[in-house]
Order: C-alpha cells, then structure tokens, then sequence
C-alpha cells in the first residue's frame, strides 16, 4: 500500500473559509428571503480598472498573431513586468532591488506556502497567532504539529504585536499591514525584528501583500526600507487587493541575492539562486496576458485607478470603524488595513458571535478561532464590499439589539 503524507491529516477537516462557505449555503437554503451581505473573505468587487482591461485585450490579440504569440515565458516573469515592479515599487521609495531579484507568481497565497520548500525541517518556524491560515498549515504539511512549530501570541493586551522572543528562532512570519487584525507596525517595530534576525542570523518572511492600504506615511511600505533587512529577509507582495486581481492571479516575491546562508558543510548559498531553482523547476510563469494586465497597473493611468480602488475600499473601512464605534465595540485595524477586527460583544465567543450575526443581521464575517487560539473572542469584517452593501450592513448592525 502507498503512503500518503500523514501530517495532512492534523490539519482541520476544512480551510477555515470553506467551512464559512458551507455555514452560509445551510443558511440560505434555510431562509431563501435572506438578503446576506458578506463582510468575511477578503474578495474584491470592483471591477479591474481600464487601463489593465484595455492591456488584456491588446495582449489577447498578441495572442492571436503568429508574429506576436508567446508560449513558455521566463519562470522568473517578464522583464517588462520586473523592470516597472523595481523602479515604481522600489526605487522611488529609496530602496535599492534589482528586478533579477524579483519572482513574478500567481499569488501571495501561493508564493507564502512554497517558500517553505527551500528551508530545511530542522528550522524553528515562529509564526504570529492570531493568523492568515496558510503560514501555520504548510508548515504542519512539513512538520506536522511539532515543537519547531513556536506561535507568537499577539493578543489585545500587547496591540495584537508580537513579542520579541527570547530565544532564537530560525524563521518568522510577519504579516503587515496584519491579516486578519488590521494592525501595522511602524518603523521602530519593524526595526526591532530586523535587528533580532541579523543578530540570531535568522530570515524573516515578510507579507506586505496589504501594503497599498497604508495612509500613515510613518509606516514602512516594505520591509526593505528598514537598514540590513535585505539580508535577512523576503517580501511577499500580491495584485489581488489593490488591483483587483482575485480572479487574475498575479504577485511577486522579492528574494535579494545579499540574502545568504550556509550549507551544512558551511558552503554560502544564495537564496535568490535557491528560489530560483525551485521556481525553474515547479512553476511554468505567469500567463503572459495577466503579466501585460499588471504592468498597466504601473502606467500613469493604472497608478490613478489604483489609487482610487483602494481608496473607495477604505472608504468602506472608515464606515464600519465609525459606526461599530458609534454602537460601542471595541474594534482595532481598518485605518490602514481593509480589515477591521472587533471585540465580540457581551463575552461571545467567536462561532455563537458568527451565528447570531448571520441569523439576526444576515451579515457574513469570520470568526477570530479560525485565525488561531489568540483570536478567540475577536471576528474579523472587511471592507471589500460595495459602499451600497458595506452602509448597509452597518445600518442592520447600529439597529441590532
């Protein structure tokens, strides 16, 4: 008989948001005059802005051209496409990254859970609790539920921050602006776990996919704007949110070739190369058509569009901080972040909080326990909505007894 690989049998039964789905279609079965509105997972609305529309429809008809058509493109992305991500992403912000140290992919979800193909399974993962569920279940997928395993609690009482540890680990997770708290950390925190990497030699994987978001210009962008980070760290970022880009598929990941380590027999290995072999081996690239869809993003026009996307969602954000507010929750993230994250009110835990919410109020959100054991007791709403349906669902909520 084969084997299968057992540590995906200590995963939950269901991804967290699957089971939300599963909750949501018993519901709507049940009450067919239900008009749900959904404030849970983190998909977008609006449509992709013109100027990505109008480069699709001229990459298509590339497509469609002897003289134009492309079939396998470089592993790594189109240098079109990593030449606007290291000038508009990087450059212009002061940080020096070069576009052969950049991996264009097919999503931060992706890129985030792949990573831990290159490292080693003697590593001590730390990763932050609450949580975007893909960190803690592709390392269970590697390490099944072991000690190398640490969660760092990040609970109200310290700003939903983690602690720096006391002892060394190998490799941290960060994640901001955070999913799924909505909180940041400013250049001093960001600082503070740089300087714990370089002295304990250890690498930091960095999601910034929510960093478009950010309004505080006191807020690192990227984590490479913080000195010596490009030597002990690798950015995630995703076109998903601010682009649009749920339905498309398009991120990146930043691996700086200054990022070494060493071997077992103390030869120096360079990360970059590292990725890049992984990459060259088990992914084919990024359609050309998406590829040519996200460097729109960088044309002046793009840049507006965004803009504006991402300002109409936190638009959204600052409705429902203000009238959760106004009712009286204590609520955190959403001012620099498309994610609000609020106390369950009257003690409630997170699932009976779910339930009641989608009964009473026929609101979607998620439920803080799906996130890790810190989030339970806290629920998670985001701004992704229309402006039309995210009012809405806040009028249901201020008249909710």
């Amino acid at each position: 008989m084969f084997e299968i690989n057992e540590n995906y049998l200590q995963l939950n039964e269901s991804y967290l948001f699957s089971t939300i789905a599963r909750r949501v279609e018993i519901f709507s079965a049940a009450h067919p005059e239900a008009d749900v509105i959904r404030l849970g997972i983190g998909d977008v609305t609006l449509p992709l802005p013109p100027s990505v529309i109008s480069a699709m429809h001229s990459a298509v008809d590339e497509m469609a051209d002897k003289a134009t058509f492309r079939g396998y493109g470089p592993e790594q992305g189109y240098s079109f496409l990593r030449d606007k991500i290291a000038e508009i992403d990087f450059r212009q912000r002061g940080v020096k990254i070069s576009p052969d140290e950049i991996f264009v992919g097919d999503g931060s979800k992706s890129d985030t859970g792949n990573i831990g193909d290159i490292l080693g399974e003697d590593n001590v993962v730390a990763i932050t609790d609450p949580v975007y569920p893909v960190y803690l279940d592709t390392n269970i997928m590697r390490l099944g539920k072991s000690s190398k395993i640490v969660m760092l609690s990040c609970g109200e009482e310290n700003g939903f921050l983690p602690e720096i540890p006391s002892q060394r680990m190998d490799v941290i997770y960060l994640c901001y602006p955070n999913n799924p708290t909505g909180t940041v950390m400013n250049r001093q925190q960001l600082k503070q776990w740089v300087d714990y990497a370089l002295r304990n030699k250890s690498l930091i994987l960095f999601d910034a996919a929510y960093e478009a978001f950010i309004r505080d210009e006191e807020i690192p962008r990227t984590i490479y704007e913080i000195e010596g980070a490009t030597t002990c760290a690798i950015e995630f970022r995703s076109f998903s949110k601010n682009a649009g880009f749920t339905g498309l598929r398009c991120s990146y990941t930043v691996v700086p070739k200054t990022l070494i380590t060493e071997s077992v027999n103390g030869k120096e290995i360079s990360i970059n190369a590292l990725w890049n072999r992984r990459q060259s081996t088990k992914f084919n690239g990024t359609p050309y058509i998406v590829q040519k869809a996200a460097e729109a993003v960088y044309s002046p026009g793009g840049q507006h569009e965004v803009g504006e996307m991402v300002a109409y969602y936190m638009r959204n954000a600052e409705i429902i901080r203000k009238g959760l507010a106004e009712k009286g929750w204590t609520i955190f993230g959403g001012e620099n972040s498309p994610y609000i994250w609020l106390k369950c009110p009257n003690g409630m835990d997170s699932w009976t909080f779910f339930d009641r919410l989608l009964e009473e109020c026929h609101i979607v959100g998620t439920p803080g326990i799906g996130f890790g054991t810190q989030g339970e007791g806290y629920f998670r709403l985001t701004a992704f909505n229309s402006y039309e349906r995210t009012a809405e669902a806040v009028k249901r909520i201020k008249e909710w007894e």
